[in-house]
């Protein structure tokens, strides 16, 4: 390695977020639909799916079939299959459907988790335990994803210190894991790094995964900052869909197939086929029904040299 080799890790482990950050601000998509998704999804080789969410329906109508698709999940071995909850209501329902993976998000900043989960983010904190608990109980697992992390979209930046607040108090009360997330895709990648490095220092030994969006085009250089810094756990979406119902101006998150493309040039292991994702995208695509924002599915994926130009050809 010479003085100007990026530092990354051997591998990354990528969870794609498409069927459930992804198809959240769209029209329902009907079960048949979000099925061939996952199929597709699971073809691609990865193996850890954020699969639905288990919310009010009023609230969220594009992911009112979660019992419906938790019960199609026995079809797929090998997959960590996860679902987010806003709530013990979500998590009671999770479980009683099969998924004991969860994940919970509370809002870093106070606004946003009001219009998010209609309470404060000292409420919101308050519900960990009960969650980890029915996690726990039923063989999985918890992990707190910290919405707002970096900034909201009502009162701006959030404190470094409230984010990090959050975490630990998260860890005290029984999650495992933490997610940070740029709801709005704000952050930029020394911001990032400096956010990593002072959760780090106060829940050591915890893992910890990042979720960006990329409303502002900065999503995969904070990714790439993300892993400079030694986090090796992604959140990523076919084509690049997504958006929070609750946080104006949000869009899609960094696209899966962006991600897998430049970490395979880099000779960094995900275990994900990018054809195999592309074809994912195509199947998204139709079940959305418009264009995806990825950039690289719109190009068609790798540049495929076109030969020699012959002269008077």
């Amino acid at each position: 390695m010479n003085e100007f080799d990026l530092v990354l890790p051997t591998a990354v482990d990528v969870r794609e977020v498409g069927m459930r950050d992804g198809l959240q601000l769209e029209d329902p998509v009907p079960l048949a639909g979000k099925l061939a998704m996952l199929e597709a999804l699971v073809a691609t080789g990865v193996r850890r799916i954020e699969v639905t969410s288990f919310v009010s329906p009023k609230a969220v109508p594009a992911l009112a079939d979660a019992d419906q698709v938790a019960a199609e999940l026995h079809r797929f071995d090998g997959v960590h299959f996860s679902a987010l909850v806003a709530n013990p209501r979500g998590a009671v329902r999770a479980v009683d459907a099969g998924i004991a993976h969860l994940e919970y998000v509370v809002s870093a900043d106070d606004s946003h988790s009001r219009a998010n989960a209609g309470r404060s983010t000292a409420e919101a904190v308050a519900a960990v335990g009960e969650i980890a608990e029915l996690a726990h109980g039923a063989g999985g697992s918890l992990e707190v994803i910290v919405a707002t992390a970096w900034d909201c979209p009502f009162d701006g930046r959030t404190p470094v210190a409230r984010t990090v607040d959050v975490t630990r108090a998260a860890v005290t009360a029984g999650a495992d894991q933490l997610c940070l997330g740029d709801t709005i895709g704000t952050t930029t990648p020394a911001r990032v790094v400096r956010l990593l490095d002072e959760v780090r220092r106060a829940c050591p030994g915890v893992p910890l995964g990042v979720h960006f969006h990329d409303t502002r085009g900065t999503g995969q250089a904070n990714a790439l900052a993300a892993l400079q810094a030694g986090v090796t756990q992604l959140d990523a979406s076919v084509g690049g869909l997504g958006g929070c119902p609750f946080a104006p101006g949000a869009s899609g998150n960094i696209a899966t197939e962006e991600l897998v493309y430049w970490l395979a040039d880099a000779d960094v292991a995900t275990g994900i086929d990018l054809d195999a994702v592309l074809a994912a995208a195509a199947v998204t695509e139709r079940a959305v029904g418009h264009e995806l924002p990825s950039s690289l599915y719109r190009a068609g994926g790798r540049n495929e040299p076109r030969g020699p130009v012959l002269a008077g050809g």
